[in-house]
Parts: C-alpha cells; structure tokens; sequence
C-alpha cells in the first residue's frame, strides 16, 4: 500500500480495530487497498475511507480523488495502526455503518 498523500482523520487511525474486530469497528480513516475485485478498474486502489454507506465504501485515493466503490464483490485489505493488515470480504461489510457498529 503506498498512499503518500491523504492522512488518515485524526484520532481515527485505527485506534481500537483490531483483526477480531474490524467488522464491528468505524472504518472511516483506515487505510485500504482493493485487493481483488471483478472490476478491473479498482483492483489495486489504495486510499483512506472518508465515508461509507450500506452498500459503497468511499475512498480517497493518493491524488485526493475521491472513488466510490460497491463492498459487494470486492475483497479489501485494512490497515489497522500502521502495522497489521487485514483482509475482508466487502459482502460481510454490507449493512449501513451504525448498524454494522452496532452488532
């Protein structure tokens, strides 16, 4: 993963996710890379997440261009801390994020 612009929001860098947690942790400000995806076009993003809904998580790539991609079908990799990276499944993200949080 190399974002060299773009800085995670403050005081959401990970703070509190750990691998056993990640579905259940606010993903704004994590860095992320598309790691697989059936479009072509996204595998491979790298970014921070600065919104998400139900069904899109919205990533701010190294240009400062925001692209918005479908959790549905794409596999993404999650740093937590600058440190550990974690894979999930985008499907076992779908629900809106404050339900998400909530379970």
């Amino acid at each position: 993963m190399k974002v060299t612009q773009g800085k995670p929001l403050q005081g959401l860098r990970g703070r509190g996710a750990e691998p056993h947690n990640i579905l259940r942790h606010e993903l704004m400000g994590l860095r992320t890379e598309v790691e697989d995806s059936s479009n072509s076009d996204v595998k491979g993003l790298c970014g921070i997440v600065v919104d998400e809904t139900r069904n899109m998580l919205v990533i701010e790539n190294e240009r400062g261009k925001e692209k918005k991609i479908p959790k549905t079908g794409n596999i993404f990799v999650f740093e937590l801390n600058g440190e550990v990276r974690v894979r999930v499944k985008g499907d076992m993200l779908v629900s809106r994020p404050e339900d998400r949080i909530k379970k």
